[in-house]
């Protein structure tokens, strides 16, 4: 074997475990040595578990000697901190429950265990998943692999650099208003925001149970399909020809790197007809933060009124913008988000699927503040509770990754992946940062 196992991807590991070139437990003592190596300039890791993980991988080799592999054996794989995994923190980012510690697996664990995967721990968030950077005031910023001193994304950052920088073959994310795929495009890895309500809340330190979706980030599109298929019932694929876009990419002003590569896959795709939005993309996602800020705030008012000093003083900003609403105020949202909601059911339900940029920009350094427009166009499929996926679509002049999105008819991820499969071979974006 040639290639160190970090390299190698879920079919890739499941065929050196058939041809007997190694086993789960050398597999999870290398990933748990990467880890330690490169975890300290990173910090995507926050509480890695490592009796549990050699524990889960003895099993593997014993499932993998009596000749009975299931779809992820021997995988290893790593969860956000919002997300309950049995026997650790679930802190959510937030200091106040830093002594959370999870009873029972949440479903989407569970099911990840009963398909083979090796859990390693848990990973770095934006505090309450309510932010675009993974700075976190508790646990310290995570860096993008591609440029320490970057921003991987938010709000799950930790995901998305542990995935880009091999610590991890696939992790979980959560995704309120983009918070898998802003990482994915940040990283320069696939991540995909499933249907609203394809894979189970149960056991999410949830942000706003209307946008939510769990979804997995890896560093293939294959990796990616082949996890969805697993905690996904997925139905057969409805064909999707030709996506639509929206018209100017409703004025939001995007990088040179990241317009050429949207400009590419429209090209690959043929996609030549458009449609609008009712109101500013700006409105539309001031909107859905106003939802998930009310949410927070009335989530969180036990544990605030119990411990005020374990919420940052920026988290209680965020989520006090919420309840300053007028009436008046708030029923205009409703309506923005409905006429939104409205608008994309029959974008896709004409056309199959939506052709954007993932993020109008690259990643930034953590010195400077998030750009407004970061989530104007991923806060589309969560508003409709879409399925979506954020592709890499090369780099910017810098080397620092950019991606374009696909979002599809709700329930059809088998479709959405088919025309992803298409469009990512032919832009042939993914690039791996220089320390993997």
């Amino acid at each position: 074997m040639t290639e160190p196992f970090h390299r190698h991807g879920i079919a890739g590991l499941l065929a050196l475990y058939r041809a007997g070139e190694t086993m789960p437990s050398a597999v999870v003592e290398a990933a748990i040595a990467r880890i330690a190596a490169l975890n300290g300039d990173l910090n995507a890791f926050i509480e890695l578990d490592e009796p549990g993980a050699m524990q889960a991988a003895a099993e593997s080799d014993r499932q993998i000697l009596s000749a009975a592999p299931r779809a992820l054996e021997g995988v290893p794989v790593a969860i956000k901190a919002n997300i309950d995994v049995e026997g650790l923190v679930t802190s959510a980012g937030i200091k106040a429950r830093r002594e959370c510690v999870a009873a029972a697996d949440a479903k989407v664990v569970a099911d990840l265990r009963k398909a083979g995967a090796i859990v390693l721990g848990t990973l770095n968030m934006e505090e309450a998943a309510l932010g675009a950077k993974t700075d976190n005031p508790w646990l310290g910023p995570a860096h993008n692999p591609h440029r320490i001193g970057h921003t991987p994304g938010g709000s799950s950052g930790g995901s998305g650099a542990a995935v880009a920088a091999g610590l991890c073959v696939m992790a979980l994310g959560t995704d309120t208003l983009g918070s898998v795929r802003v990482p994915s495009a940040y990283c320069g890895v696939y991540g995909l925001k499933p249907t609203y309500g394809a894979i189970s809340q149960h056991g999410l330190e949830i942000c706003e149970g209307s946008l939510d979706a769990i979804g997995p980030l890896a560093r293939s599109l294959s990796d990616l399909e082949i996890v969805a298929r697993e905690l996904i019932d997925m139905a057969e694929p409805e064909a999707i020809a030709t996506p639509v876009t929206l018209a100017g990419l409703g004025d939001v002003e995007c990088e040179p790197a990241v317009f050429a590569a949207y400009k590419k896959a429209v090209e690959l795709l043929g996609a030549t007809q458009t449609f609008a939005l009712p109101d500013p993309l700006s409105r539309i996602r001031f909107a859905g933060f106003i939802r998930a800020a009310r949410a927070l705030h009335d989530h969180l008012a036990d544990l605030r009124d119990a411990d005020p000093d374990g919420l940052s003083d920026n988290l209680k900003f965020l989520i006090d913008i919420g309840p300053k609403r007028s009436d008046a105020d708030l029923a205009e949202d409703a309506a923005v988000l409905a006429r939104t909601r409205e608008a994309l059911l029959a974008a896709v339900d004409t056309h199959g699927a939506i052709l954007l940029p993932t993020v109008p920009q690259a990643a930034f350094p953590h010195s400077e503040k998030p750009p407004a427009n970061q989530a104007d166009f991923t806060c589309l499929a969560n508003i409709a509770g879409l399925p979506s996926i954020s592709i890499p679509a090369g780099t910017d002049d810098s080397g620092l990754p950019v991606a374009v999105q696909l979002i599809g008819a709700a329930g059809n991820e088998a479709g959405l992946f088919d025309l992803a499969r298409g469009l990512d071979l032919q832009l042939d974006g993914y690039r791996p940062p220089d320390l993997f």
